[in-house]
């Protein structure tokens, strides 16, 4: 008798490496990194809009500023993101985050991000940082810039983790905003 043999997840490489790499902050870039090999470590199939969430929380301080709650509530909003990593998130395992709420995300999207290793929403999530960055004149998109394509999205995981820890997504949106032009 044989016993299956357990499936190792693995992320693919990217099919856009020179996007991934000279678009990003370096701390948005350890984001991405982290997002990566959270979603690895949950065996997950696809880095999605939470995987990003977590990372950015925990990388990015200029992301912790602004939870206009402050240590409480990113506190509290950290305990949900390991919750997922630990059962909260098991019905997401086996379904491919596309919330369809961002314009960008298109069948031929869907499939080359599923192909990279991305669920098609927090692809989109990714060019739509690059596209803020690129309004503001920056070659590079920022933590915040992804924070606030992410709390744009009402389907998108992140935000649905985002209300469960009573954060409101319009309220960190304008937040952002305020914060991003002090920058």
């Amino acid at each position: 008798m044989h016993l299956p043999v357990p499936r190792v997840p693995q992320q693919p490489a990217s099919r856009r490496p020179e996007i991934q790499l000279g678009r990003l902050t370096a701390e948005l870039a350890t984001v991405v990194a982290g997002a990566r090999r959270r979603a690895l470590r949950d065996g997950d199939r696809q880095i999605d809009t939470a995987h990003l969430l977590h990372s950015l929380i925990e990388s990015d301080p200029e992301v912790g500023a602004a939870f206009a709650g402050g240590p409480p509530q990113l506190a509290r909003l950290l305990g949900y993101l390991v919750q997922r990593s630990i059962g909260y998130g098991l019905r997401w395992r086996a379904s491919v985050e596309d919330s369809g709420a961002l314009e960008v995300v298109r069948d031929t999207v869907a499939a080359e991000a599923t192909a990279a290793g991305w669920s098609p929403t927090a692809a989109a999530a990714m060019d739509g940082a690059w596209e803020r960055a690129a309004l503001r004149g920056d070659p590079r998109a920022r933590g915040l810039d992804l924070l606030a394509v992410i709390a744009a999205d009402p389907e998108s995981r992140a935000v649905e983790v985002l209300r469960r820890a009573g954060v409101d997504p319009r309220v960190l949106t304008d937040r952002i905003g305020e914060l991003s032009q002090q920058v």
